[in-house]
């Protein structure tokens, strides 16, 4: 990326999710030439298992721009169909398909990404998750030349982003979608003028994001109350932290850890056991401290504040009950 650009760039954007739409939209306000969207396939989605289309296909089909969905890239008439575009540069934001060569190679100016975390830390596709759960203190958005690499090409721009106590899952991916789109519209004005300086990723400070699995919500009450606390918040609004009252299944939306009262006497401070229920909270011993559950979902209900569920659902966790791992 070194020459100065004198007119409007042809754009190829390719994402699927909410994130993703968020850039597409910043490109649209800006003005960006979006010659073709590429997305996932329609999936099919809710209870009647219906195809539904991306986020990002929504917005396409509303500013009437050309949609391109294969399956994967393995077909030569796909990497032609996207050569013979002809286009400048290519916006990818979590597309969920991996580029070969070919395609990375088509746009003249190659193909840029849009990864929610301050690379080279959380590279991988759950990278906001798997800040919350580690305790970091800050995260942020990278614009990344791509390669052949997970995560691994040179750096274009960051943009740092403070990760609060109170930060969800969801709360902190709606924050980094709306980053993104503001650091891809500088990155672009940078590259317009000859601006970008690409810098080589310091591999031995990488971090890897798994994706994230449905088991992982399960909470495990051997661990220490920050630990638990953080996991709640990272796996709210998906796959939402839960765990077994006996045969049933108690989903937590909401928890803090709690260490500023004195223990509680004549109840077992095993892991998993209800010490206290009140309408601020209903107190969980834990591995080391107690957790708060804060906003409880009881089988088959709606996800409600904890004085609501005491309420109605109580002897679901008298004092004294033990929570399963």
């Amino acid at each position: 990326m070194t020459q100065t650009m004198t007119s409007a760039l042809r754009l190829i954007f390719a994402g699927t999710p909410a994130f993703a739409a968020t850039s597409l939209q910043a490109l649209l306000d800006a003005g960006h030439a979006v010659i073709a969207v590429y997305t996932q396939p329609d999936r099919p989605a809710g209870r009647g298992r219906k195809l539904q289309a991306s986020p990002v296909k929504i917005l396409a089909q509303a500013h009437q721009i050309p949609i391109c969905q294969p399956e994967n890239f393995n077909d030569n008439t796909d990497i032609e169909t996207l050569q013979k575009l002809d286009a400048d540069l290519m916006v990818v934001t979590a597309y969920g398909l991996l580029l070969p060569p070919a395609i990375l190679a088509a746009p003249r100016l190659g193909c840029i990404n849009v990864h929610a975390s301050l690379l080279p830390r959380w590279r991988g596709a759950a990278p906001i998750q798997r800040a919350i759960l580690a305790g970091d203190k800050e995260t942020g958005i990278t614009i990344m030349q791509m390669n052949e690499g997970l995560d691994t090409g040179d750096i274009l721009l960051k943009q740092a982003c403070p990760i609060e106590n109170t930060d969800t899952g969801g709360s902190l991916h709606d924050r980094l979608a709306s980053l993104g789109g503001q650091a891809l519209q500088q990155a672009l004005e940078k590259l317009k003028r000859d601006e970008l300086q690409p810098q080589a990723q310091n591999n031995s400070l990488s971090t890897y994001a798994r994706k994230l699995h449905k088991q992982e919500a399960l909470l495990d009450w051997q661990e220490d109350a920050p630990a638990l606390a953080r996991r709640v918040r990272a796996f709210n609004p998906w796959p939402v932290a839960q765990t077994r009252l006996e045969d049933q299944i108690l989903r937590i939306w909401a928890a803090e850890p709690v260490d500023d009262e004195p223990a509680h006497t004549g109840l077992s401070s095993e892991p998993g056991t209800v010490l206290s229920s009140r309408k601020t909270g209903i107190d969980i011993a834990t591995g080391r401290g107690r957790l708060r559950l804060k906003r409880l979902q009881p089988p088959g209900k709606k996800a409600m504040d904890a004085s609501a569920f005491l309420n109605g659902y109580g002897d679901l966790l008298p004092v004294g009950a033990r929570l399963m791992t």
